[in-house]
């Protein structure tokens, strides 16, 4: 089980990992079509899960498995591509010397300006976007922030994953056909030929 989860969790972690590095040092976007190219990647990378429950299901278990069993096995392996895309952010914050804290917080402050608030109301979201940043500079505050960007992906893709693969009908396992059959009754092999009696 924990070979499994390694192996299929380093998949998705990799695809996962790679595509954030990348988006992040050649792409320079942190706008609506970065957010959607992200957790599009997120729930490609997580299809590992399906797989992984099913292969499970199928070679280890005879077929079936419960829904616990399942969900937690998606649980599992979400953590692990977790891991992986904790550490492609850092990777790519650390080779890109990028102020993340800083960049988002004034973006914000515009935001706020361009939306008519002023006055003391500003000032407060200013002191907020300021205490944010000095939060994000301390790995124990960045690091599992940067984890449930991905990891509520995970637990979604492990629920509905595990609903439909705890029945044993939803892409059965494909048994191979025994080679000899009931033709023994029959005589010998040349009567279930084509053409036959």
């Amino acid at each position: 089980m924990l070979k499994r989860i390694l192996y299929y969790g380093t998949i998705a972690g990799l695809v996962v990992g790679t595509s954030l590095f990348i988006l992040t040092v050649y792409v320079h976007g942190h706008g609506t079509q970065s957010l959607v190219a992200g957790y599009l990647t997120m729930l490609i990378a997580l299809s590992a899960i399906f797989v992984a429950i099913k292969r499970h299901r199928d070679a280890d278990l005879g077929g079936v498995i419960k829904f616990w069993p399942a969900f937690g096995l998606g649980l599992a392996i979400s953590f692990v591509a977790g891991v992986f895309y904790v550490l492609a952010w850092e990777a790519a914050v650390a080779y890109t010397h990028m102020d993340f804290a800083g960049s988002y917080a004034k973006a914000m402050i515009e935001q706020q300006k361009a939306h008519g608030v002023s006055g003391d109301a500003l000032a407060k979201f200013t002191a907020d976007m300021e205490h944010f940043k000095r939060q994000y500079a301390n790995p124990f505050y960045r690091l599992p922030m940067t984890f449930i960007e991905i990891f509520p992906v995970g637990v979604l893709v492990s629920l509905i994953s595990a609903g439909l693969l705890r029945s044993s009908r939803f892409f059965p396992a494909a048994h191979t056909l025994p080679a000899t059959r009931s033709s023994s009754a029959a005589g010998s092999p040349s009567e279930t030929r084509v053409g036959a009696p």
